[in-house]
């Protein structure tokens, strides 16, 4: 796992300075503490920080191929990436070093873009081929890891693992997007096909773009989507033996290491799932690690124990104070853009409690995606069944009823009936798009001034998954939903908030749910063995039966839970109020202050909950402060190997 930056001319080939392009990759030097490299040609540099996880001593790079006329920067670990070195050797290759970043490397060589088909891990990469005098950057199917790129008015394209490493180029001039602010505010996160900077973009998950000397800047290619309109006809018990062996195969691929390697284990079914089957694969006690909260009702760790003693694991509690705000600066710097979640608290905490003794932890992160587990989805389906049921008209006038009920957060669950009466006399998208959403349209045009309104020129959060949705590669609306977050959420929120709370302890997180050869079987599954009479992930909890504890199968979920309300009521009271004259916020002149103090007011009396919103609020104004502020001199780390390209 490391930190990649670079730099490309699109145009000419001008000179490019490595103090430059060392610069940006020593911005990332969390990511990877243990080298750094810099690599300059005409036209061309990369940039390299690395932790070293295989190959310990002939990794480093950027790495030059025997010829050197290819060059590559290289973040992330390919899982089989001997049986591709096996290939390549069968078709005459020779390598000089023993892991995968030279397979790449080589692999590109051999077979250009279609390379990618034949790794299987997370990845971001970039290579430069003298041949073509071209740029070839790729991102991983479900985009586990980041790639930031920017084009400069001049025609020089800025790439890097995180958005702070742009900052420091002295011609990258930052601008907040206010379509980006709209969608974070709707999601709680900056989606994967925006940025909180104009002019910024993200690589797509499972998409490369191929940059050429004298062509202006392509759109990205998607090389590999997943897709729901393909049913198996297999017998249930086959599909059961066949998820076994397939998780089998995900978790003992995820274990290769030439360093210790750890587990995060919440006691829920999917982390109980990854801790079982390394502890099948492992001659040795595999090590386990756990965060607990002072407050009962949120606390999981007897259950984290359960599996502990199951398993035989050595295993690690860590008791967090539920009043563990202080790490909001961290956060914010870790994130860059603009954060919401609170779990990322809890996650960094667990990260940081994993770091003390190993550099890879495995997590059971995706399984509830790709095998639809969250709750949203059973109640999404039991709306999408009355809604077929329904004529539009009648439909419509129970949407009406539903936006006259009074919103009843504090009653019981049956009388709070508002949300559901909506989203019936919605279209499926716009329903879907707003259970996912974090802040309504209505709360957040009550927020925005004119200003704002008319900046955003038409922009609409929901848009996004309603789009989605009805374009989806699905044959039902379950199908239809899961994509959308496998696309959506689950790199804008999931992935990376484990990759930028990981990699700001220096530690590697790596997903085996997210294995794609399980997610693609995942989504052949009859909907009926994703979801089956409200019980989610029905078939993965069925093949884990006689592994796992009936209890940790069928407990409710609970996940990471932030007391945000209580402390925008408590200790960070007077941060909630002064939200609306924050430095980064006002200057915007985007908001009605008016209507933010009076969301912070009712919610410290007690007479509404906001505390979800003021906490996206204030997470906003910690990072526009930090995207704003002016660029600090940057003094340069002192880099292990600096490298040129052969003369061509």
């Amino acid at each position: 796992m490391c930190g990649i930056a670079g730099i490309f001319h699109l145009d000419v080939p001008k000179p490019v300075d490595p103090e430059r392009v060392g610069a940006m990759a020593d911005t990332l030097a969390h990511r990877g503490p243990d080298g750094s490299g810099v690599w300059t040609a005409p036209g061309v540099g990369l940039g390299h920080r690395r932790l070293a996880i295989i190959d310990l001593e002939g990794g480093i790079q950027p790495m030059l191929s025997p010829d050197q006329r290819s060059v590559i920067t290289f973040n992330g670990e390919i899982y089989n990436y001997h049986e591709v070195r096996d290939e390549l050797e069968t078709k005459g290759h020779q390598f000089l070093t023993a892991g995968d970043t030279e397979t790449i490397l080589t692999a590109y060589r051999e077979w250009g873009p279609d390379c990618l088909s034949r790794l299987n891990g997370m990845f971001a990469f970039a290579i430069y081929d003298a041949r073509s005098d071209s740029l070839f950057l790729a991102r991983d199917r479900l985009g586990v890891k980041p790639l930031f790129y920017a084009e400069l008015g001049d025609g020089t394209l800025l790439f890097a693992s995180e958005l702070k490493a742009l900052l420091v180029h002295p011609r990258f001039r930052p601008e907040i997007s206010p379509q980006a602010v709209e969608d974070y505010l709707a999601y709680g996160y900056v989606p994967d096909d925006a940025s909180i900077l104009e002019g910024v973009r993200k690589l797509p998950a499972g998409s490369y773009l191929h940059l050429r000397r004298g062509q202006s800047l392509p759109r990205p290619v998607t090389w590999w989507d997943i897709d729901f309109t393909s049913r198996s006809t297999a017998r249930a018990a086959d599909l059961q033996e066949e998820l076994v062996e397939r998780l089998r195969a995900a978790v003992r691929s995820r274990m290769v290491a030439d360093v210790p390697l750890a587990a995060f284990l919440s006691g829920g079914v999917d982390s109980s799932a990854v801790v079982a089957f390394m502890a099948e694969a492992s001659k040795q006690a595999i090590r386990t690690c756990s965060i607990g909260f002072d407050q009962t009702d949120h606390d999981e760790t007897r259950y984290a124990a359960e599996i502990a003693e199951r398993f035989a694991t050595d295993h690690r509690t860590r008791t967090v104070d539920s009043d563990d705000f202080g790490l909001i600066d961290t956060l914010a710097g870790a994130f860059d853009e603009p954060f919401a979640d609170a779990s990322a608290l809890a996650t960094y905490r667990v990260c940081e409690l994993a770091r003390e003794r190993v550099k890879v932890a495995l997590s059971g992160d995706g399984a509830d995606e790709a095998f639809a587990g969250y709750r949203r989805y059973r109640m999404f389906m039991a709306e999408e069944g009355v809604r077929g049921h329904m004529p539009q008209g009648l439909r419509t006038g129970i949407g009406r009823l539903g936006a006259a009920f009074p919103k009843l957060d504090w009653a019981p669950r049956p009388f709070r009936a508002k949300t559901t009466l909506q989203a019936i006399g919605k279209s499926s998208g716009e329903a879907y798009a707003e259970a996912v959403g974090t802040t309504s349209p209505a709360i957040r045009s009550m927020l925005y001034g004119e200003d704002f309104r008319r900046a955003l020129a038409g922009h609409r959060a929901e848009d996004r998954y309603v789009k989605l949705m009805a374009d989806a590669p699905a044959l039902d609306a379950l199908g239809r939903a899961q994509y959308a977050d496998l696309k959506i959420w689950l790199p804008g929120d999931i992935l990376t908030k484990v990759d930028r709370t990981s990699m700001a302890v220096s530690l590697e997180a790596r997903e085996p749910l997210l294995d794609h050869r399980l997610v693609e079987f995942a989504a052949k599954l009859p909907p009926r063995l994703r979801l089956r009479r409200g019980q989610g992930k029905y078939l993965l909890k069925k093949s884990l039966e006689g592994r796992l504890p009936r209890d940790i199968l069928h407990r409710p979920k609970q996940g990471f839970v932030t007391p945000v309300s209580e402390w925008l009521r408590g200790p960070l009271a007077a941060e909630a109020a002064a939200i609306p004259q924050g430095s980064a916020l006002s200057t915007l002149g985007w908001f009605d202050p008016a209507a933010i103090a009076r969301l912070a007011d009712d919610h410290r009396r007690g007479r509404s909950d906001h505390g979800r919103l003021l906490w996206q609020l204030l997470m906003l104004e910690r990072s526009l402060r930090r995207l704003t502020a002016p660029a600090a001199p940057h003094h340069t780390q002192p880099r292990r190997n600096k490298v040129r390209l052969a003369a061509r």
